[in-house]
């Protein structure tokens, strides 16, 4: 258990499984995957997200923090200020998980697309 404490970052999983949010819950709302399309290219402050979103402070606040919680971005203090940052790991077990549907929605089209030539 010490060994546990003394670790300076908490695993992804644990963050799931104590703050009942998952990644899928989390993207589910369009502002939260706003903020995640932001932080695709950098780090970004509250302010600069507020300033790009639209939202107040504490909406966007709100927000970060089911990002946090879902384990879907990071914080880093500096100084008075604290940056936000993208966490891949989640995004890319959404990604698998999404997998057969784009392989089951890409053959549905690739047969439309065949129906369609042969029947003009």
């Amino acid at each position: 258990m010490q060994a546990f404490a003394a670790s300076s970052r908490l695993s992804y999983d644990y963050l799931v499984i104590c703050s009942g949010m998952t990644a899928y819950t989390a993207v589910a709302e369009p502002h939260r995957r706003q903020i995640l399309d932001l932080l695709r290219a950098r780090e970004r402050s509250v302010g600069e997200l507020v300033g790009r979103i639209g939202l107040s402070q504490p909406g966007v606040s709100k927000h970060l923090k089911v990002l946090r919680d879902a384990g879907l971005v990071d914080v880093r203090p500096d100084g008075k200020q604290r940056w936000y940052g993208l966490r891949a790991q989640p995004l890319a077990e959404l990604d698998e998980w999404l997998l057969p549907y784009r392989e089951y929605w890409s053959g549905r089209l690739d047969a439309l697309e065949t129906h369609l030539e042969e029947n003009p």
